[in-house]
């Protein structure tokens, strides 16, 4: 009944994203999310990449990062298929973890000057931003409201729950290990 009924979720997912305050850069950073078993980006990534069309498309972006073993091939493929030029993504196609995407990320753009700003879901946002800040990248947050907009209905509540559980214990465990 508090999970369905209550806006639990809801205060769960704002205690874990960053302020929304939409900021712009020259460097954009989208780290996978899922891939489904036929190949096709999952609901996490879909997302993402969505919004990161999206943001493109407001202009003044140089390039984006699309990061994550097997699925960032996907979200390049999706973001030229929507309008962003081949030349305007990099890609890094080996880590596995949040925490790879900060640090094979971070090895890709050192040096590289610009404002980076890293685009990713609500609920996955505030470990993402320590990650990458601790693997030394100054990333300003902007999150994509994937699970908000989930739990507007009811249904989706409880699967909200268990996933905001599972980001809680890997918080926890980033902490833990330093990761953050």
């Amino acid at each position: 009944m508090l999970v369905t009924f209550t806006p639990l979720d809801a205060w769960w997912i704002g205690h874990l994203d960053e302020p929304w305050n939409d900021p712009s850069g020259d460097i954009m950073i989208v780290p996978g999310a899922e891939m489904q078993s036929d190949g096709m980006i999952g609901p996490g990534t879909y997302w993402r990449t969505v919004y990161a069309v999206r943001i493109w498309r407001q202009g003044g972006w140089k390039k984006i990062v699309v990061t994550g073993r097997d699925i960032s091939a996907a979200m390049r493929d999706f973001l030229v298929a929507s309008g962003v030029p081949a030349s305007a993504i990099l890609v890094e196609n080996a880590a596995v973890s949040t925490r790879e995407n900060a640090l094979f990320t971070a090895r890709l753009l050192h040096g590289v000057p610009g404002r980076k700003v890293l685009v990713t879901s609500d609920y996955h946002d505030y470990r993402a931003t320590g990650a990458f800040r601790k693997a030394g990248l100054e990333v300003q947050p902007r999150p994509v409201p994937d699970m908000l907009k989930a739990i507007v209905s009811p249904w989706n509540r409880w699967n909200a729950f268990l996933g905001l559980c599972g980001e809680t214990t890997k918080i926890l465990y980033y902490r833990a290990r330093g990761w953050m």
